[in-house]
Order: structure tokens, then C-alpha cells, then sequence
């Protein structure tokens, strides 16, 4: 699969849509940092290593989507303080 049909579009739209309605600020909650940024990397590496067997099967649309799910796990992570990235604004939203 190479395209990304209406259908596709449309799903990825509704589950956004639904969790940005959904989530909540925290006000204030007390983080282990480093169990969290050890979070946030497996869940980075388990999307990234997912998008690779994606593209292996050669739906490319739904790899696209893992790794972009992979990246904006690495980035959340860089842009809360979770990892150090060297002030890199070019990988990273971090300004």
C-alpha cells in the first residue's frame, strides 16, 4: 500500500481527535525521569522498529505513520527535559 486513501486520513483523524478532546492538564503529579525517558525511548523504538516491518510488507503509509509516531515520541521527550539532545533544534522542537 502506497497511498494514503480517504479511509486512512479519516481514521487518523478521528483517533486525534478523540484523544486531544480526551486529555486532561495535570496539574501537578510527581515523575521519575528516568523511568520515563526509558519509557519514552521503548515506546520510540518499539514504533520505529514497527514502521520498519511496515515498509518490509510494503504498506508504506502505515510505516509513515509509525515512524512519525516514533519521532513525536523522541521529541515529547526532548521538549519536557526527559532527554538531553545538545539544544538540537533542527532534529527536536525544543525551542
Amino acid at each position: 500500500m502506497d497511498k494514503i486513501t480517504k479511509q486512512k486520513l479519516e481514521k487518523y483523524f478521528d483517533v486525534t481527535s478523540r484523544a486531544l478532546a480526551k486529555v486532561k492538564i495535570a496539574c501537578s503529579i510527581e515523575i521519575d525521569c528516568e523511568k520515563s525517558a526509558k519509557d519514552f525511548l521503548d515506546m520510540a523504538q518499539r514504533y520505529f522498529d514497527d514502521a520498519k516491518h511496515f515498509a518490509e510488507k510494503g504498506d508504506v503509509v502505515t510505516a509513515f505513520a509509525a515512524l512519525n509516531y516514533a519521532h513525536g515520541w523522541l521529541d515529547a521527550g526532548a521538549r519536557i527535559g526527559l532527554f538531553d539532545v545538545d539544544g538540537d533544534n533542527v532534529l527536536f522542537t525544543v525551542d
